[in-house]
C-alpha cells in the first residue's frame, strides 16, 4: 500500500536548498521577505520573537524549532520595539551562509527548500504557514539533528550530496508534520492532518493506491464502513474538499508530473487515470490548473 504523504512527496523536486546560521547579540530586529519555499529553523541558544503579518508575535526559546510553509514575510527580533532592519541587505548572504551581528548570545540555524514545478502547492496549500515545535518536545531534538546533517551536506558537497539533500528535506518535513499533528491535532492541516484519521486516512489511501479507478462516493464510504452521507460530510470537514474533488485534483497532479518527467501523451494519461476520452481529461485538467494540458506544457517548456 502506498502511503499518501509519501506519494505526494514523490512528486516534489527540490530546485534549490540552503542552510544558514544567524548569530546575534545586544538589541536586534530583522525582517525577511516572503519566499515560495519551505523554511525550517531551530533556536540553538538565546530567546527571541517571530512576528508574522496579521498575527501576534510568537516567543521562541532554546531548542524550539519551527516551519514556515510558503514562507511568508516575517520579523525575527529580541526587541519588538525596534524598527527592523532589512535582513537580506544587512548581511552578506551572497558570500556567506553565516550572519553575525553584535555578539552571539542568540543563535539560529535554518534550512530552506525551493521546489520545482507547481506540484508543491498540493502540499503547501494544506499546511499552516507557521508550525512551532517546542524545545521540550522530543521531535525538536530530532529536527535540530537533521538540520545539522543538512548543514554538513550542503557545506561539504560530498558524493551523493544531492540525494542526501533531497532526503533530508523529506525527513525534516515528515518529522515536523508528525510532531505538529501530535501537538495541535488535525483541524488546520487539510488532507495532511486527515491522514491520521483512521477512516478518512483509509479512504485517502484507496484513492492514492488506485487513482485510475472509477471511484464513487458510495464505494469509498462502503469500503471504510461509513454511510455515504456521513462519509461525504466528514471527508469535507477534515480535508477541506469533497471526495471526488480531491480525487480529481490528485489525478491532475499525477498527470502534470508525468507530462513533465516523461512527456506522457494526453491520451495515455486519460486512459490510465480513468477518463473515457481526452476531452473529459482535458476539461478536468483545466478546472484544476486553469489551462489545458497543451498550454501548461508549452508554458513550462518556455521557463
Amino acid at each position: 500500500m502506498i502511503d499518501p504523504l509519501s506519494d505526494v512527496l514523490s512528486l516534489l523536486d527540490i530546485a534549490s536548498a540552503r542552510c544558514t546560521r544567524l548569530e546575534v547579540g545586544g538589541r536586534w530586529s530583522f525582517r525577511f521577505p516572503a519566499k515560495p519555499a519551505l523554511k525550517f529553523a531551530a533556536v540553538l541558544r538565546g530567546r527571541c520573537w517571530i512576528a508574522l503579518p496579521e498575527e501576534q508575535p510568537f516567543p521562541l526559546g532554546p531548542g524550539d524549532t519551527f516551519l514556515l510553509a510558503n514562507a511568508p514575510a516575517y520579523v525575527i527580533a529580541n526587541d519588538l520595539s525596534m524598527q527592523p532592519e532589512d535582513g537580506m541587505s544587512f548581511f552578506d548572504w551572497e558570500h556567506s551562509n553565516v550572519a553575525r551581528h553584535g555578539g552571539d548570545e542568540t543563535a539560529l540555524v535554518a534550512g530552506s527548500f525551493v521546489f520545482e514545478g507547481g506540484n508543491a502547492q498540493l502540499l503547501l496549500d494544506a499546511l499552516p504557514r507557521f508550525m512551532h515545535i517546542p524545545g521540550s518536545d522530543r521531535a525538536a531534538t530530532i529536527l535540530r539533528g537533521s538540520l545539522a546533517v543538512l548543514d554538513e551536506e550542503l557545506d561539504a558537497a560530498s558524493m551523493g550530496a544531492t540525494l542526501m539533500t533531497r532526503r533530508m528535506g523529506d525527513i525534516l518535513l515528515v518529522q515536523t508534520l508528525r510532531a505538529y499533528v501530535a501537538k495541535e491535532g488535525t483541524s488546520s492541516m487539510g488532507w495532511v492532518g486527515a491522514l491520521t484519521d483512521r477512516r478518512i486516512g483509509a479512504a485517502l489511501s484507496l484513492i492514492h493506491n488506485d487513482p485510475g479507478h472509477g471511484w464513487t462516493v458510495n464505494e469509498l464510504a462502503t469500503s471504510i464502513g461509513m454511510s455515504r452521507s456521513g462519509f461525504a460530510r466528514y471527508f469535507k470537514e477534515l480535508v477541506g474538499m469533497a471526495p471526488l474533488d480531491y480525487l480529481t485534483r490528485w489525478r491532475m497532479h499525477r498527470a502534470r508530473d508525468a507530462m513533465r518527467r516523461s512527456g506522457a501523451s494526453v491520451g495515455s494519461l486519460a486512459q490510465s487515470l480513468g477518463y473515457a476520452s481526452e476531452s473529459a481529461f482535458g476539461n478536468a485538467f483545466k478546472r484544476v490548473f486553469g489551462r489545458s494540458p497543451t498550454q501548461l506544457r508549452q508554458a513550462e517548456n518556455a521557463e
